[in-house]
């Protein structure tokens, strides 16, 4: 209904007006970043983004409304995911103790220590961490659906005809919940990307960015910021339910485009 007549929210009573003034502030906000590149940017020498946009608005016809738009889908698309990744991840670490009480930070403490922070170079010498990291995005699936694609050519799918422009919504929690590709796939266990030597071993069927052409743009930084996000905070606190850990509930708040976990309290203590 909002698709079809996207005016008629504004007459209604609701909390979708906070989201609205919200959305008005981010595009101020932005506009006010585009108004400041024009004035201390050089054409041909973009420092990101809205430069190279602007120096291709220079070119072709582009609207700075069209900038506006494409930037702010950029903070929506690399900051709700990514947030709701982090939230997830630290219930579900209050909810297995023994995960990062126990084998994360222990592993931390023998490859880092306490001197340094965490760095994308640790990422590779750290296997429990990193089957952890991967088997939290395996268990919430933060996007269960993938992007509508269309099919190229006719095709057969077990006994179907689809023919050639037949929209397909991939089912990524699908793939994550199979259990040909994950031992006990409702259950929350590192053990899926270890092998027998304890070394990490990642999964075909492991797709919470997607597949092929239309996979997620920001995958790289993704996965950097949420390695980089949670081994910062392990290494420096412990993490603490406040009530027990059997009465947390993992069951999504909202599930539409993506999983958003239920509203929690946990308490930090220094290490």
């Amino acid at each position: 209904m909002y698709n079809i007549f996207p005016s008629i929210l504004h007459w209604l009573p609701g909390p979708h007006h906070r989201i609205f003034r919200n959305f008005a502030e981010l595009r101020v906000f932005i506009s006010e970043q585009i108004q400041r590149h024009r004035q201390t940017r050089q054409p041909g020498e973009p420092r990101d983004f809205i430069d190279c946009f602007l120096d291709q608005m220079d070119q072709v016809h582009f609207q700075e409304e069209t900038l506006v738009m494409t930037t702010h889908n950029l903070f929506f698309g690399g900051t709700e995911t990514t947030s709701n990744t982090l939230r997830y991840g630290l219930l579900i670490l209050l909810k297995y103790p023994e995960v990062a009480g126990l084998r994360v930070q222990a592993e931390l403490d023998a490859v880092v220590g306490r001197m340094r922070a965490p760095s994308l170079e640790d990422r590779g010498r750290l296997p429990y961490t990193n089957a952890v990291l991967h088997e939290i995005q395996r268990f919430i699936s933060v996007v269960p659906l993938g992007l509508p694609r269309a099919l190229t050519p006719d095709t057969h799918l077990r006994g179907h005809f689809l023919p050639k422009g037949t929209f397909v919504i991939p089912l990524l929690v699908s793939a994550h919940r199979d259990p040909t590709q994950f031992k006990d796939p409702n259950s929350f266990n590192p053990r899926n990307f270890l092998n027998n030597e304890g070394e990490f071993q990642s999964n075909d069927a492991f797709t919470p960015f997607a597949l092929g052409k239309q996979m997620c743009l920001g995958t790289g930084l993704a996965r950097s910021e949420i390695f980089l996000f949670f081994t910062a905070i392990l290494q420096r606190f412990c993490l603490l339910p406040v009530g027990s850990p059997t009465n947390l509930d993992l069951t999504p708040q909202c599930t539409s485009l993506g999983n958003m976990p239920p509203a929690f309290q946990l308490r930090l203590v220094t290490l």
